[in-house]
């Protein structure tokens, strides 16, 4: 067990002295699991690492990119970067060749390690011809340097550079929900208070510790939850191959620590329902007594998940009746909130005292506030970023003092619970004059069983619309029958807001909005600006049609 939690590097490095044979990374490739020990982990770490450090110009910092989706080398990638005294810049792999240009030439990328990835040869395009390539044996890419050529080579180990805690340890990009990505700048001494906060409620001296990466780890909350936790804990880390073998990595991995974004656990739902064949037999099985506990067991191990001590959901609002649902079949899902700027720690929802609706209580070294004009939150951490890089204009309205202004709204209650009721900038004037707060209609419609996800939109028009992408579930009844169906949640959700709040029409969109056409972001958090751009055009024409429920 480590005393006090370091940086990232430094908890690596004592589990590779401590405890060499344990496992620390599993990637899997064809089926097959191969294994890193901690021990080999250190090894390749090192030599990767000094090789990073002999192209250090001591004139100013060496900024090294991380270009690939979730993998072993990934990992040892950041370790390795951490190792020469680097600064680590992980890049979303879904990017496009000028998204990629973009946030390369900002964060002054001099090398960039390229992993593991679907659309090398369009985002190649993207690379400024000064920087230097090293790609892993799992890339597609062949050119710069390779991985195993620096691991194979004679070169003399040196020491690694001992994190400070004042020192930068990455810049990690926002995922451009609300515009252009901005780069978060997060020190060491950060990343090492955010894990001893976390220690006891995230379950870190809990031994045998397993994680499984799939979200991207370009993300703070996976870089915390997985990565950062592991190195901690001392666990290990189980990847995803591919999509179509999820369920089956999940399952082989049972993870301890398992964190899925709210759609994830939406898509859980639905496919338990499906096997079980429906929520009508489900519910009697679970009413009998002698076999609730049998089916629940069944069910958490279906998944994957019935030997997990933590069951964490963030990164987008969860609707709570699916948590509600989940609760029913033995699963008590804790809600994380938090942003990039703040490691994702604002609060989080105790396991055993879960208050649908919040996003749990507010962490103990972490101060919160409700600005009484705008209902924003705004806390106070020693954890907290350092602002943008490169940006101080943006940095200077991060802060106000040493509150950061979160852009969320919420609210707290007497036992310090926090609960989510917006985005300040999400927030539109209709044409009669009201401000609309979208996030919650969204989620009240997200909970509909023909429903996949939903954005609320309404600018200048006198009342708001929902613009829906319809769920598989949708597929299985006849037009009508959907009519129908829609009409009635309007007439049920509408009352539950003010009346400027009503949505005078839904909207089916059919062309499906995802990361790669820019409407997600690799989270799949809606990108709201993306879709309004998208439907601007039409807003007018559909609101004064005189269907309800429309078929774009």
């Amino acid at each position: 067990m480590i005393k006090t939690y370091q940086s990232n590097l430094q908890n690596f490095i004592h589990w590779a002295e401590n405890t060499p044979n344990n496992i620390f990374l599993k990637q899997p490739f064809a089926g097959k699991y191969t294994d890193y020990s901690y021990q080999v982990s250190l090894r390749i770490v090192e030599k990767i690492g000094t090789y990073l450090k002999q192209q250090i110009n001591k004139e100013k910092p060496l900024h090294i990119g991380i270009l690939s989706k979730n993998s072993a080398h990934w990992i040892l990638a950041d370790l390795a970067i951490s190792y020469a005294g680097a600064i680590s810049i992980p890049f979303y792999p879904t990017l496009t060749s000028e998204q990629l240009n973009q946030v390369l030439i900002h964060s002054d990328c001099q090398i960039l390690i390229v992993g593991k990835l679907d659309n090398w040869d369009e985002i190649q395009k993207g690379l400024p011809d000064s920087i230097q390539i090293i790609f892993t044996p799992d890339s597609p890419c062949q050119k710069g340097i390779s991985w195993n050529e620096i691991i194979d080579s004679s070169m003399e180990i040196m020491d690694p550079v001992l994190p400070q805690p004042d020192k930068l340890a990455t810049i990690v990009y926002t995922s451009g929900t609300t515009g252009v990505p901005k780069g978060v700048m997060i020190t060491n001494g950060s990343i090492a208070l955010a894990l001893n906060l976390a220690r006891e409620i995230a379950h870190l001296d809990k031994s045998q510790t397993r994680f499984i990466s799939y979200l991207p780890l370009c993300h703070i909350a996976e870089r915390n939850f997985v990565e950062f936790a592991c190195t901690a804990a001392g666990g290990t880390i189980f990847f995803v191959e591919n999509l179509e073998t999820f369920q089956q990595n999940l399952f082989q991995a049972r993870p301890s620590h398992f964190l899925a974004v709210p759609r994830i656990w939406a898509k859980f739902k639905d496919g338990i329902l499906q096997k079980i064949g429906g929520q009508k037999k489900l519910s009697l099985l679970l009413s009998i007594p002698f076999l609730s506990n049998l089916i629940q067991k069944k069910i958490q191990k279906g998944l994957g998940l019935d030997q997990t001590c933590m069951v964490i959901t963030g990164a987008a609002p969860m609707p709570k009746e699916l948590t509600a649902w989940f609760q029913t079949i033995g699963l008590s899902i804790q809600e994380a909130y938090g942003m990039t700027e703040n490691l994702g720690l604002n609060s989080l929802t105790p396991r055993h005292q879960i208050k649908l609706g919040t996003v749990g209580r507010v962490h103990e070294q972490c101060t919160t506030r409700i600005d009484p004009d705008t209902q924003e939150i705004q806390m106070k951490a020693d954890y907290n970023c350092l602002g943008y890089y490169k940006n101080q204009a943006q940095t200077d309205e991060l802060f106000d003092g040493p509150w950061l202004k979160t852009g969320d709204m919420g609210h707290l209650d007497s036992e310090n619970f926090l609960t989510i009721i917006g985005r300040v900038k999400d927030n539109f004037k209709t044409a009669k004059g009201h401000y609309v707060a979208p996030a919650p209609i969204e989620n009240s419609l997200s909970m509909h069983e023909h429903i996949e996800v939903a954005c609320v939109v309404g600018l200048n028009l006198p009342q708001p619309m929902g613009l829906i992408l319809l769920s598989p579930k949708a597929s299985e009844v006849t037009q009508h029958e959907l009519v129908l169906s829609l009409e009635k949640l309007l007439n049920d959700i509408n009352p539950s807001f003010k009346k400027y709040e009503y949505l005078k029409k839904l909207i089916i969109m059919q062309e499906p909005w995802s990361v790669e056409n820019a409407c997600l972001t690799p989270t799949l958090k809606i990108r709201r600006m993306q879709i309004e751009k998208v439907v601007e055009g039409r807003l007018e024409e559909w609101y004064h049609t005189k269907q309800t429920i429309i078929f774009e």
